[in-house]
């Protein structure tokens, strides 16, 4: 539990440590004039992909009631951001880690996505079945069971049919 705790404070820090680490990189390890350029646009769309999804995980019910993220999502945070630290080193294998890294952004985002509808579901569900339940206590009936509705009566109804011509 500490270290899923330590990985959700950790999000909102990588927000900024790692497109830091980025361009700090860029100086200690080499790079062109052109790559500058490159740089001065994946800076800011690295923070905005690692904030925009460390809120789309902190939106969690879940997340919010146990202050911890998911191993699920530690495993793909975390693989993203190796990778991003990785793609820092500007080596020979820089191209690679940098398109591992907008592949696991895509990952992530649908990731975090796809967790915050299924536990947000979940969390209706439970809210209906509650609501049921109470419903049921009030009416007097077992929950579970359908309810019991009385006969309706529409009272006299009127048919109108229109007569044609048999031509």
């Amino acid at each position: 539990m500490f270290a899923r705790r330590l990985f959700l404070r950790w999000q909102f820090i990588a927000a900024i440590v790692l497109p830091g680490w980025l361009a700090i990189g860029w100086a200690v390890f080499g790079g062109g004039g052109w790559g500058t350029l490159g740089l001065v646009i994946t800076l800011p769309v690295t923070f905005i992909s690692l904030i925009v999804v460390a809120f789309m995980v902190n939106a969690r019910p879940t997340v919010r009631e146990q202050r911890a993220v998911s191993w699920g999502d530690v495993g793909v945070l975390g693989a993203w951001h190796l990778s991003i630290i990785s793609a820092g080193f500007y080596g020979a294998t820089a191209a690679g880690f940098g398109a591992l890294s907008i592949a696991l952004a895509i990952v992530a985002f649908w990731w975090s996505i796809w967790q915050l509808i299924r536990d947000g579901a979940r969390r209706m569900q439970a809210s209906m079945a509650e609501f049921e339940r109470v419903a049921a206590q009030q009416s007097g009936q077992q929950p579970g069971t359908p309810p019991r509705m009385a006969p309706y009566d529409a009272g006299e109804v009127i048919v109108i049919r229109e007569a044609r011509d048999p031509d």
